[in-house]
């Protein structure tokens, strides 16, 4: 049968027909227009769910040039492919793709040679709480959000766009995992910068079906006839792909340096997994068989369109590492503005850490990381230093270990 994913996410996921957004974009259509129209672009890590959504949000407003970087090659080649099929958008003449990934030293080619770019976007992130099994991942993870963040605002002191962003998460308030503690430092890391370049930021919901996400891999799991794997006691705030992008188009072009956007969601407005995952399954035609075990659903995975219309789901309790069952947007101590924009809210900068303790901070883990021997631990006693509001709790499971 035909599945209208658009139209799923529409109805039962965010439950809202129209761009949450849409109101502000349509205020501050002018702005946006002077800001973008004629400009050159540089989307970093533009291949993935958000940075694709944020492409086709500022392709509305004429960009004269628009340059992409990411390390996925299949993702560029199909993000191109997309594009240019769409009846939509229109891309512009001076329009190119580079596989390589933004700390290979082609890239600062890329940058001195091909810029200056008056507008700069930064999606390429390690985004996945599961990213965060070990010493070896976590080093990953903060090498990619954190280090690699502070090269290319290095890179950009002596010709700084006019523009600068740099996706965070909701994660990143409060943090109970590496991945939300990792984004956290980065937060602080740009934000050393502000003085010298206009840095935004923001946190947003999840992104419903985007790559690698759990709604996401309900439809390979259908395609495959695997059975599905949903947590029940987790519930989350989404915004469709189409918003996502249009989050990070608003922070660019409309935020002060400093400034970290935030949808402006109410409680009332989260939604559980599992209540998704009971709309999804008749979607396709067929009734959940709800399983006691991941080994129970795999064996009635084997005859799924021969048992008539059921389907194999294994509902479970979360029980990983760094799991958050509830999302937050900002903390007690953070300066909040809930009034200038219709759905979205502001985190005002402050007073941020100083260069020299984001170069402390850096110093001790590159310390840490050059080390024969060191855990997990040692990497997060190091950053509980720097985000003294980081509980971490160490369950001794993640996420890979799971269907």
């Amino acid at each position: 049968m035909m599945f209208d994913l658009e139209k799923f996410i529409m109805e039962k996921v965010i439950k809202r027909n129209t761009s949450f957004f849409q109101k502000d974009i349509e205020a501050h259509a002018e702005v946006l227009n002077k800001r973008i129209r004629g400009k050159s672009v540089l989307v970093i890590g533009g291949a993935g769910t958000i940075g694709t959504s944020f492409i086709k949000a500022v392709l509305r407003f004429a960009p004269h040039r628009l340059y992409i970087v990411d390390i996925n090659e299949n993702g560029l080649t199909e993000l191109t492919r997309d594009l240019r099929s769409s009846d939509e958008i229109t891309v512009p003449g001076d329009y190119k793709t580079y596989p390589i990934d933004f700390s290979n030293p082609i890239f600062e080619k890329i940058l001195y040679k091909e810029g200056p770019f008056e507008i700069i976007a930064n999606f390429a992130a390690h985004k996945h709480v599961r990213s965060e099994k070990d010493q070896y991942s976590v080093e990953a993870m903060i090498d990619n959000n954190v280090f690699k963040a502070k090269q290319l605002l290095d890179q950009l002191l002596s010709h700084p766009p006019e523009r600068f962003f740099c996706v965070s998460t909701d994660k990143a308030a409060n943090p109970v995992n590496v991945m939300g503690a990792s984004k956290k430092l980065m937060e602080e890391v740009i934000m050393s910068y502000v003085y010298k370049i206009p840095v935004t930021t923001a946190r947003f919901a999840n992104v419903a079906f985007s790559n690698g996400s759990l709604l996401f891999g309900y439809l390979e799991r259908m395609l495959k006839k695997q059975p599905l794997s949903c947590p029940r006691d987790v519930k989350r705030y989404f915004v469709s792909p189409q918003e996502s992008g249009e989050i990070c188009m608003l922070a660019c072009m409309l935020g002060n340096p400093g400034d970290i956007f935030f949808p402006k969601f109410e409680p009332g407005q989260l939604t559980s997994f599992k209540d998704i995952t009971e709309e999804f399954v008749p979607a396709f035609g067929y009734k959940i068989d709800e399983c006691s075990s991941e080994s129970e659903a795999k064996t009635k995975a084997t005859r799924i369109g021969k048992d008539g219309e059921n389907y194999p789901v294994y509902f479970f309790n979360s029980d990983t590492s760094g799991e958050k069952l509830f999302e937050e947007f900002y903390t007690d101590d953070d300066l909040v503005d809930l009034q200038k924009y219709d759905g979205l809210g502001v985190i005002k900068h402050t007073n941020s850490n100083a260069r020299l303790d984001i170069d402390l901070m850096i110093n001790k883990l590159r310390t840490v990381f050059n080390q024969s021997e060191y855990h997990k631990q040692d990497i997060i006693e190091i950053m509980q230093m720097f985000i003294p509001n980081f509980d971490h709790v160490e369950t001794g499971k993640n996420l890979d270990q799971k269907m």
